[in-house]
């Protein structure tokens, strides 16, 4: 099908899962690497690529620009030795493309299971959750560069992975439109077991090596728990998900922190979970602040309690930053992105 016109001022909140935001001034959706190249160049005009909103907070005034819904299918299986490069489009379901994976018996993301979004979301994340990360099975990532309009394949190596991030998050924002994502999963390997939840969830069971199919129920009920399953029926789980990373501090900075939860990691820093430091700062599960608040499941979560602006999301998260900072000396960094805030200082103090 010929490339439709992009339709004018089309509202964003429905696009994404916290549900707030103003319109976009043009409109497309893109079925097709030729869709997303002609979106690109209909208009000499801000860009901004748009894949399942899971993890996106719009500003009220919306993008005075082009909006691209990826909407590009297909998921291929291909032999690669022992493993199977699995390989979809960026505009699948990423819960969708976790459940084919597990239906057929491959081990690797069976952990990453119950989180929103699409395929093509992953690598700009750098997803990850209970002991898996998308940065260790990513074999490469087909795009379009909008610097030189060519289609280029990326190695996981040139992707530039970091903790919740990427180079398609730092340096390179804006510059690659992700097309394709292709995975290295290994058929029949045991599933991923190495985190506290999960490991207390199958405590006492009889199974002591559950496969894939029974981790990912687990790590369902277990985000179902927390509300971090999207669910119309929860309002708790109207939100971005996780608001604020989980800060990876020094060791002598952690000593200093009476009593809390701490995960060793590499050149002698720790991880902090950054619930913790949230709760222990006054905003426990269920925080009402206005039309805003906190998840009655778990205190990461902001969430749109009903009628809620892109400023009230912004407000409590720059009271919640502001209070940890000022109470443990730790700078919380935010999760999502922000999309149409021009020269916000609240922005720019969360991103700080």
């Amino acid at each position: 099908m010929p490339f439709e016109r992009p339709a004018d001022n089309v509202s964003l909140a429905p696009f994404t899962t916290l549900g707030v935001g103003g319109p976009a001034r043009w409109f497309a959706r893109a079925a097709s690497v030729e869709d997303l190249v002609a979106a690109s160049r209909w208009r000499d005009a801000p860009l901004f690529v748009l894949g399942g909103g899971s993890n996106l907070v719009v500003s009220d005034e919306g993008f005075d620009g082009v909006v691209v819904l990826i909407a590009i299918q297909g998921i291929v299986t291909t032999a690669a030795g022992p493993d199977t490069r699995v390989s979809a489009g960026a505009g699948e379901s990423w819960d969708g493309f976790v459940s084919f994976a597990v239906k057929h018996g491959f081990a690797g993301i069976e952990c990453l299971s119950g989180i929103p979004g699409t395929v093509g979301g992953t690598p700009i994340q750098n997803v990850g959750a209970y002991g898996q990360e998308v940065a260790s099975i990513i074999e490469w990532v087909d795009a379009v560069d909008r610097e030189t309009g060519a289609a280029v394949r990326l190695s996981g190596a040139d992707c530039a992975f970091g903790y919740r991030t990427s180079r398609f998050k730092r340096d390179d924002a804006g510059r690659f439109m992700i097309c394709n994502v292709t995975f290295r999963l290994q058929p029949g390997a045991a599933a991923t077991m190495t985190y506290p939840d999960l490991a207390a969830y199958f405590s006492g069971q009889e199974s002591v090596s559950p496969d894939v199919r029974a981790v990912r129920e687990a790590v369902l009920a277990i985000r179902r728990r927390k509300g971090m399953v999207v669910d119309a029926g929860d309002p708790d789980t109207r939100s971005v998900g996780s608001f604020f990373m989980n800060p990876v501090v020094d060791r002598s900075v952690f000593e200093q922190i009476a009593a809390a939860p701490g995960y060793p990691m590499q050149n002698d820093t720790v991880k902090i979970p950054a619930a913790w430091l949230i709760e222990h700062s006054g905003f426990g599960r269920g925080y009402v602040d206005g039309a805003v608040g906190l998840s009655t499941k778990h205190p990461l979560a902001i969430v749109n309690r009903g009628g809620a602006t892109a400023r009230d999301v912004v407000r409590l998260a720059c009271s919640i930053k502001r209070t940890v900072l000022d109470r443990f000396g730790i700078g919380l960094r935010p999760e999502p992105v922000f999309v149409g805030f021009i020269d916000d200082a609240d922005i720019e103090f969360l991103r700080g």
